[in-house]
């Protein structure tokens, strides 16, 4: 069985591929004895299974014809970096990011066995025409150790997962919470294992287990709330912590894990690296491992809004010389001084600017008509009948139903998508700018 592709259809009414990967229960919640597992490095990771099951040979489509190559998976450059929302025209950086995958070793242990073993054993950067050179394309080779080569190629028992929803998610502790929680989705109890909190706070933050925990309280705010949210919010399941108590003290967590009640629309995924971003927290004084990080977590309007008040306040010397602008600049992203109007102008002025794929084109517009949609399917629902059979027949009459199967009305998500974009639009006139920059404030200052 090779990896497959599935399509759901967008808010603007196109489609996007699912591209759906089998990943072993095995992998899914490792332990890292070694290393660090971020956001970037997980996608990176999952990017390279989804495409060494859809390739399965090693060696095809080899940019170079050696003997070492013919031991890789190929694929172009650019993407990989589309399917791990890895939007860095910065090669030197991406090494780095992949050169971090090599440094992560693994452990697993089971009834018969123990393994520690590196995630990824060796990476290549191809360029036939030249590395220095321009023009001619880009190819990213890699291969896997023997013991994750046979957990990717031939999984025994697996958890089918998608790089779209993936690309959604923007912090590591989603997204490795988002793959044990889709495991547990088809599981009659609806019920993740139970394990100590310090287990889930090593799975889902990536640390090695040798590191310092903070306190349980601390990981539940910083780590699993935010999480949790985003993975309700932009997935296709839901997911409700479980704490189990020792006397007055949280010892043990699970989850229960539903699907969500109607599917996400699909969105554009917003590139989680960009380089000139990078550079400029990097020039406050930002370690390069911080700014990745802050791009990563941080919603984009806020980040740039709140680079720009600090760059102009680090200029100000009026004002007094600031000791730290890397301080001040976590500081005012922690305390919201940017203003939220000002979050919502940067987000429109992106999409603006920014008119591709890549860089999230209309993103905003997409989570109104999304939210409107919904809006609009809870008010068909609310309605009588003979009401709703009436909109139905409408709906079927129109465009917006041309191939669908619609035999079993809206029981399918697929259709209830469709028709709550059509519903919502019978209801409503298209947005204007005004009415995307007011919703844009409000989505900033419920995320400041």
């Amino acid at each position: 069985m090779t990896a497959k592709k599935k399509a759901v259809k967008t808010a603007a009414g196109g489609t996007t591929e699912l591209k759906e990967f089998r990943k072993t229960n095995e992998a899914i919640g490792l332990r890292v004895s070694e290393g660090r597992l971020s956001l970037l490095s997980r996608k990176i990771f999952n990017v390279m299974v989804y495409h060494a099951q859809r390739i399965r040979n090693k060696g095809e489509n080899a940019p170079i014809d050696t003997e070492a190559a013919r031991n890789y998976y190929w694929i172009p450059l650019a993407e990989l970096a589309r399917d791990a929302a890895y939007d860095s025209r910065d090669t030197e950086l991406f090494k780095e990011q992949v050169q971090e995958l090599q440094n992560i070793r693994i452990f697993s242990e089971d009834a018969i066995q123990w393994t520690s073993e590196r995630l990824v054993s060796s990476v290549k950067l191809v360029n036939p025409r030249g590395l220095k050179k321009q023009g001619g394309m880009l190819w990213f080779g890699f291969a896997f150790p023997p013991e994750v080569e046979s957990m990717v190629m031939a999984p025994g028992s697996y958890t089918k997962l998608s790089v779209y929803y993936q690309a959604l998610l923007r912090s590591g502790a989603s997204l490795a919470l988002y793959e044990i929680c889709r495991r547990y989705a088809t599981n009659p109890s609806k019920l993740t294992n139970r394990a100590e909190w310090s287990w889930w706070y090593g799975a889902l933050t990536g640390n090695p287990v040798s590191d310092t925990i903070p306190e349980y309280k601390y990981f539940k705010r910083d780590v699993l709330k935010y999480a949790i949210s985003e993975i309700n919010m932009v997935t296709d399941i839901n997911v409700e912590l479980i704490e189990h108590k020792q006397g007055r003290r949280i010892g043990s967590l699970q989850f229960r894990v539903t699907p969500a009640q109607q599917e996400s629309l699909a969105l554009s995924a917003p590139p989680i690296i960009d380089g000139e971003l990078v550079q400029r927290m990097m020039t406050l004084g930002l370690s390069q491992e911080d700014a990745c990080n802050v791009l990563a977590t941080t919603e984009d309007g806020k980040l740039r809004a709140t680079l720009d008040l600090t760059e102009s306040r680090v200029k100000n010397t009026r004002a007094g010389v600031i000791g730290s602008p890397a301080g001040y600049f976590k500081q005012a992203l922690r305390d919201g001084y940017a203003s939220s109007i000002d979050i919502a102008r940067k987000n429109i002025q992106k999409i603006e600017t920014k008119p591709s794929v890549e860089a999230s084109v209309n993103a905003i517009r997409e989570r109104f008509l999304a939210d409107r949609a919904k809006e609009a399917l809870g008010l068909y629902n609310e309605m009588a009948s003979t009401d709703q059979s009436d909109w139905l027949f409408k709906f079927k009459q129109s465009a917006a139903a041309k191939g669908l199967n619609l035999s079993r009305g809206l029981a399918t998500a697929v259709a209830r998508s469709a028709f709550s974009m059509w519903f919502a639009a019978q209801q409503w006139p298209e947005p204007t700018d005004s009415d995307l920059l007011a919703f844009a404030a409000v989505n900033s200052m419920q995320k400041s």
